[in-house]
């Protein structure tokens, strides 16, 4: 197997390293704002050199590259050995972005797409509620339109926002049509959370977290966002999610750092001298053939991706085989951690007197590790895509209606 990037893809490695050389990483002495605006200067000078927002159009804020994976891919891992910053993360770039270059308006292009790159924006995603997490289709929180026809009003509950304590943006889906068909009378919206109608309150997870970090839940009492905020027709909106969900389970399927949490895994069974526990040794086994599996499988799109090809239906099971990994690398920290998975305070750091070191940072992994399961579409949906499109099975009308 040839791992090799070829020759034109060195003397391209040789040019990012030498930028990277000039311009990472900034003075020690830097701090809050200060490093702030440097970080925000070096991502607007890589992306002038066309490394970073490659298939943004200039006219928002992107480098605007013809599609490259291989460049693209030299530029990840240099970036990594870097340790420099890539493009700003959380659901503005992995989901918004698209959506808006795929779905949006011109106007709602400009409005929204640069402030996101830039990091100005950031946004929560609107979708779950209490009562309609997996069937989507089941939402509730109401749309109607103002007197005047310019206004759509918003009142409901929305839940499980990421990032929602620092949100300054949701896009979401709102009943339009109370009458019509469960999956017709839905619009997807944008809205500005900075008015007197939002209300977000963080959500105390198992953890015991509930900063600004974590889960939000948001209430809407007659919140206003123009009808110019719509995406795409009235009464579409649950067509428009299935483009965003596309890239959220295209950002969670992606196989960097299963990787890293599996060596984490084998110096924790080293640490608690479990090492030479045969059965141990079994699971560390099977495990790191999976990982090495989802790696490989994720070299195999990477290539017929370089030459124009379709990788077939092992695209669709990366974000699925990701969440089963994660959560076996999970089981097997907290069968090696015993009692002392559960008695550090999640965030204590350092090493104690009651076991290993950093208990706490597994206990976030542990439970983290359910969450990709119900993040981007339950796993159980999952399994019916590629059953479906991938198989060619008949079509599950039990669970389907979630897509």
């Amino acid at each position: 197997m040839d791992l090799s990037y070829g020759e034109a893809a060195e003397v391209f490695r040789g040019e990012v390293r030498a930028f990277l050389a000039s311009h990472w990483p900034p003075a020690n002495d830097l701090r809050g704002d200060d490093l702030k605006q440097f970080v925000r200067a070096f991502r607007r000078q890589a992306t002038e050199q066309g490394y970073l927002y490659r298939a943004i159009p200039k006219r928002y804020g992107g480098s605007e590259q013809p599609v490259d994976v291989i460049r693209a891919q030299v530029i990840r891992e240099e970036f990594q050995r870097a340790r420099a910053p890539m493009e700003v993360g959380g659901n503005g770039m992995n989901m918004t972005v698209p959506t808006l270059l795929e779905k949006g308006t011109e106007e709602q292009r400009e409005l929204f797409v640069r402030k996101t790159l830039e990091g100005d924006y950031i946004w929560g995603q609107g979708y779950s509620e209490p009562g309609a997490g997996s069937d989507l289709a089941s939402v509730r929180t109401r749309g109607e339109l103002s007197a005047d026809g310019s206004k759509w009003i918003i009142n409901g509950q929305k839940i499980w926002t990421s990032q929602g304590m620092q949100a300054t943006h949701m896009f979401m889906l709102v009943r339009t049509e109370p009458d019509a068909p469960k999956h017709d009378g839905i619009t997807y919206l944008l809205i500005d959370l900075d008015q007197p109608g939002v209300t977000r309150r963080p959500i105390r997870q198992m953890t015991g977290e509930a900063g600004d970090h974590t889960f939000c839940e948001f209430f809407f009492d007659n919140a206003e966002t123009p009808v110019a905020w719509q995406v795409g027709e009235r009464g579409q909106g649950w067509y428009v999610s299935r483009t965003t969900l596309k890239h959220e389970r295209a950002s969670i399927g992606g196989a960097d750092g299963l990787g890293r949490q599996f060596a984490k895994l084998v110096e924790l069974a080293k640490e608690v001298n479990r090492i030479e526990d045969p059965l141990v040794r079994d699971k560390l086994t099977q495990i790191e053939g999976f990982v090495l599996s989802h790696r490989y499988s994720s070299y195999r799109i990477f290539s017929c991706a370089a030459a124009g090809d379709d990788p077939g239906p092992v695209s669709l099971m990366m974000k699925l085989l990701l969440t089963e990994i994660g959560h076996e690398i999970a089981l097997l920290a907290q069968e090696l951690l015993g009692e002392h998975a559960f008695v550090e305070p999640v965030g204590a750091g350092g090493r104690g007197s009651r076991g290993p070191r950093g208990p706490e940072k597994w206990m976030d992994q542990i439970m983290g590790s359910l969450g990709n399961s119900i993040a981007g579409g339950t796993s159980n949906i999952q399994r019916n895509i590629i059953g479906e499109r991938g198989l060619g099975l008949p079509r599950d009308l039990a669970i389907s209606a979630e897509r």
